[in-house]
């Protein structure tokens, strides 16, 4: 019986996406002896970044935001804005010597045929690239989500999705109605205010947890807290919004019930942390209204009844990670789309197959970048180490 076909272990591995957590994972491969190619479907580095609206700054210091190997620019100031980090994600390739491939969408990774020597095919329009190890790093924000509302086809005003909002001067002297009170929805809607919108109105089905600015420092109480229980934290958290946000119950915008760690833990929802979002609350320029239930023609339809008429209708309901038409096949997501197993895991029936960038922890995204990469690199180099065992039937070496 002939022996089994050895994988090239000198092929590098491959990266999908060039945003945060794909360069740091390639920087730490390469670092670790471990060549990486990253694929990015865009024309830059960290254009999911440079896409978003233009007067966006991190909620983390330039401490929890670098990446491993590299420090934020002094200059960027302590909350870097959009333009300034995009430039610090294209240094961070540079300096690193990425070997990134722009202009490359990946269209799925496949497994390889049994016994051909590579365990995966990572398929692009120019063919497929073989490879012994993935690393999947397009993200949780990949694919804007506007909720399926009965009648939003037929709305005869303006409906977009904060993905494609870029600045408040289109919407002066409009009334704006903005969907989603998370950090996005938020921002936008106090920038609205105080930017010559007529009216702005910010549509709200749970009460967000919302902490001062100052609080991105919670990020390191989040990390020395993590032992202990889930309830005392949830106490201790809503302890800290009382003292430090007024009640904004009489203006619509009641106290939250449930606290910031439960909420994370349940749908990886993090705190607002509040830009200014609180005082224009107070003061009635932006209006607490009831979740959306549907659209008819001109209106808009709250749960409560109540019907709005805006010129314009900002969704700042989220994203999916599209990550099926990708690994779908592989058996390695759940219901909702999100990986199984991330970071340095990899699921059973997918080894080398590695996500990073899908999960939302209280200690800060670009953080987390940092650990996942670090993991990975360590994982890759320990599996590349390991004897290749026979395959299970139908599946590639192992």
């Amino acid at each position: 019986m002939p022996p089994t076909p050895q994988p090239d272990l000198s092929a590098p591995t491959i990266v999908i996406g060039a945003g945060p957590h794909g360069l740091a994972a390639a920087a730490l491969l390469n670092r670790s002896g471990e060549p990486a190619v990253i694929l990015e479907r865009s024309d830059r580095v960290g254009a999911s970044w440079a896409q978003r609206y233009d007067h966006l700054r991190l909620h983390t210091t330039p401490g929890t935001s670098k990446l491993p190997g590299l420090p934020v620019p002094r200059q960027a100031g302590p909350w870097v804005s959009r333009d300034d980090y995009v430039r610090y994600l294209e240094s961070y390739a540079a300096h690193h010597r990425l070997d990134v491939r722009l202009t490359t969408p990946v269209l799925s990774v496949q497994r390889a045929e049994p016994g051909s020597g590579p365990r995966w095919l990572v398929h692009t329009p120019d063919g497929p690239v073989p490879t012994d190890a993935v690393v999947v790093a397009t993200g949780r924000c990949h694919a804007p989500h506007i909720p399926d509302w009965p009648g939003r086809t037929a709305f005869t005003g303006t409906l977009l999705h904060s993905a494609r909002y870029r600045s408040p001067a289109p919407y002066r002297g409009q009334h704006v109605l903005v969907v989603g009170a998370g950090n996005s929805g938020t921002e936008i809607a106090g920038v609205l205010a105080g930017a010559g919108a007529a009216r702005v109105q910010i549509s709200i089905r749970t009460p967000p947890n919302i902490l001062p600015r100052s609080s991105a420092r919670w990020h390191a109480v989040g990390r020395l807290t993590e032992v202990l229980p889930l309830a005392w934290r949830d106490r201790t958290s809503l302890l800290t919004q009382r003292v430090a946000v007024p009640d904004l119950t009489s203006r619509g915008l009641p106290r939250p019930r449930t606290g910031l760690y439960t909420r994370n833990a349940r749908e990886g929802v993090n705190p607002v942390l509040d830009h200014g979002f609180v005082d224009t609350v107070r003061s009635g320029r932006v209006e607490p209204v009831a979740a959306v239930r549907a659209f008819d023609g001109p209106d808009v339809v709250l749960a409560d009844g109540t019907r709005l008429r805006p010129d314009t209708v900002i969704a700042a309901t989220g994203y999916r990670t599209n990550l099926h038409a990708l690994v779908g096949s592989l058996g390695v997501l759940d219901e909702d789309g999100l990986p199984l197993v991330v970071g340095a895991e990899t699921h059973s029936d997918a080894p080398r197959l590695y996500f990073a960038g899908y999960t939302n922890p209280l200690t800060g995204v670009l953080r987390q970048a940092g650990i996942e990469a670090r993991a990975i690199a360590h994982a890759v180099r320990r599996e590349k180490a390991r004897p290749t065992l026979p395959a299970p039937r139908g599946h590639a070496p192992s």
